[in-house]
């Protein structure tokens, strides 16, 4: 019940069809159809309970790419209710809904909607259903990118099985409330695969039971919120090896790592890194989040994902992101083990309650990279870093994206979210108030879903003053903000006229220019222009610190005869 889901139900029931997408009034996003709305909606069907506990109990058959089974979900009531929605995607067989009595409960479907009407109305109380299902799960064309069963073989010609399903969901392999706003406190994870294989999920391994028919059961117990997406199985043939890291505080932490035998004497090298993550990582955000549950990297046949305690990677031992980086010092480390495990504070623990918000887990979790590379080699080179993203931005449409519909904003999330962030730690000017922030967030939020305005106005109260028109411009519009600047010189007088062309009416973002050659100092642009008068500075000497400052610059120089009687205010227009 890491959620306390507030009760607006009802409005929100009656009111769906006029704002069920609460589209960003900035970008026109395409129709949006009551299967989006299902999907992505908090309705009354869904916030009448709140979750508690998960059993999901499966076999899986790599022989026939099929999946049976059940979940038992244990939930509280919110509001007196019969009927509730669980989700599972259409292709998916339900085989029975069975309420806590053994009665049998009657449902409909509608998309991937399920609608259960139990036997009795529930006024108050915890209670559970179980949901037998079985079927063929879609299976991923572009796994990490889309959702779906991965079903391959390793060289050997062992199956290898994995699952992604970020943005698609969870429910297209698995019952579930299949929205981000509502985590379960704990959940066992027992997954049943042919002997000679074996299964790693999330959490810590409780048994392996061996079944009749030549079937080996593996039992995983989350003792922590958990979002459903996050929730993974890998099966195969593993080589396991394990180490122990000891926080600052003294504290151990396991770590486990399972590969393919023929990647152990790689794997034994490579992942030395993820020590040095957790040392640095837990310097900028606080203790890492899941010590109940471990920390563990496994051997995946895609790039990478950040499922909760089991982070898959498949990075094929290399730096930078499958070998390459926008920057030199990108080769400096190994991407997907620094990206993927940031999210365990960014995502994982701090999770969006809705994935309009999927930039809380994306832009911060790039900007973890930038902060890995200046705890091991210096502010200097995460600027490069940073950077060097700047030509993969395409400010395309909003970070932000529309709320209740699963649909998430632009995939700038990721590098130009990097910069944002960046951005606001010059503009705070103060990194020992801006790394207590990241620390806050995390210990204020921790094991919680959260919205933007949670976050945007945390980081407010804690600065003491309002960065919303930061927030609005850089996240919830395509353009960047421009810096347009006038810079005369007449005589040994220089005067500069600067103003902010924005989308947001009251932007007025402070930046450092120079005020003299290679000397920073702040000024206070609005959308007006303002005036700053120089003595004996060169126009040409006249920059902006845009390596601290993602905008755009729009710069105009001129000299002026100082016999002339030409008005530098009147020649500018900016009188």
């Amino acid at each position: 019940m890491k959620s306390k889901l507030l009760l607006i139900a009802l409005l929100l029931f009656t009111s769906s069809l006029k704002i069920f997408s609460q589209e960003e009034p900035h970008y026109k996003y395409p129709p949006f159809t009551r299967a989006d709305t299902l999907r992505g909606m908090l309705t009354p069907l869904r916030t009448c309970y709140d979750l508690i506990y998960y059993h999901l109990d499966i076999k899986i058959n790599p022989a026939d790419s099929s999946v049976a089974g059940s979940n038992t979900i244990r939930f509280k009531v919110v509001t007196p209710f019969d009927k509730m929605q669980v989700d599972l995607f259409p292709n998916m067989n339900v085989d029975k809904i069975v309420f806590e009595n053994g009665k049998e409960c009657t449902y409909t479907r509608e998309f991937g909607a399920v609608f259960i009407t139990l036997p009795e109305k529930l006024e108050s109380g915890e209670h559970q259903i179980i949901f037998y299902y079985s079927g063929k799960p879609q299976v991923a064309k572009r796994p990490p990118w889309d959702g779906g069963f991965t079903w391959t073989h390793d060289k050997e010609g062992n199956p290898w099985v994995v699952v992604t399903c970020q943005g698609t969901g969870a429910s297209l392999w698995w019952p579930n409330k299949d929205q981000q706003a509502d985590e379960q406190d704990s959940m066992l994870i027992s997954i049943t695969v042919p002997k000679g294989l074996e299964d790693v999920s999330n959490g810590r391994l409780r048994s392996v039971k061996e079944l009749p028919g030549g079937w080996l059961q593996y039992n995983w117990f989350v003792a922590s919120p958990i979002n459903n997406y996050d929730v993974t199985i890998n099966i195969g043939k593993f080589k396991h090896f394990s180490d122990v890291y000891t926080s600052s505080d003294g504290q151990k932490l396991s770590m486990d790592f399972y590969v393919l035998p023929e990647n152990y004497e790689k794997a034994k090298k490579q992942f030395k890194e993820a020590k040095n993550m957790l040392r640095c990582f837990e310097k900028y955000f606080g203790k890492y989040p899941f010590y109940k549950d471990g920390y563990k990297l496994i051997d995946a046949p895609h790039n990478g994902m950040e499922h909760q305690s089991a982070v898959a990677y498949g990075n094929h031992y290399w730096h930078g992101y499958v070998g390459r980086s926008s920057s030199k010092v990108g080769l400096k480390f190994d991407f997907i083990i620094i990206h993927e495990s940031a999210h365990e504070w960014w995502g994982n623990s701090v999770t969006s309650k809705d994935i309009a918000d999927m930039w809380i887990h994306e832009s911060f979790g790039a900007y973890a990279e930038a902060l890995y590379v200046e705890c091991n080699w210096g502010h200097k080179a995460a600027l490069e870093y940073i950077n060097a993203k700047k030509k993969n931005v395409r400010n395309d449409k909003p970070i932000i994206g529309p709320y209740n519909v699963n649909k998430e904003g632009s995939g700038d999330m990721y590098d130009k979210g990097q910069l944002v962030l960046n951005t606001l730690r010059d503009v705070i000017n103060n990194d020992t108030l801006w790394f207590s922030i990241l620390r806050g967030i995390q210990k204020t939020f921790y094991h919680k879903t959260i919205t933007a305005d949670d976050l945007i106005n945390y980081i407010n109260k804690r600065t003491g003053e309002n960065y919303n028109y930061f927030f609005e411009q850089y996240l919830r519009y395509t353009n960047i903000p421009e810096l347009i600047a006038y810079v005369t010189q007449k005589g040994s007088e220089t005067v500069v006229h600067y103003r902010w062309k924005a989308d947001v009416k009251d932007f007025r973002m402070p930046i450092k220019v120079t005020t003299s050659k290679n000397h920073y100092e702040f000024i206070y642009p609005t959308t007006k222009f303002q005036m700053l008068k120089l003595k004996n500075f060169d126009p040409a000497d006249f920059k902006v610190a845009e390596d601290l400052f993602y905008c755009s610059t729009k710069i105009y120089r001129s000299y002026v005869d100082p016999n002339s009687t030409i008005d530098i205010e009147r020649l500018t227009g900016m009188r």
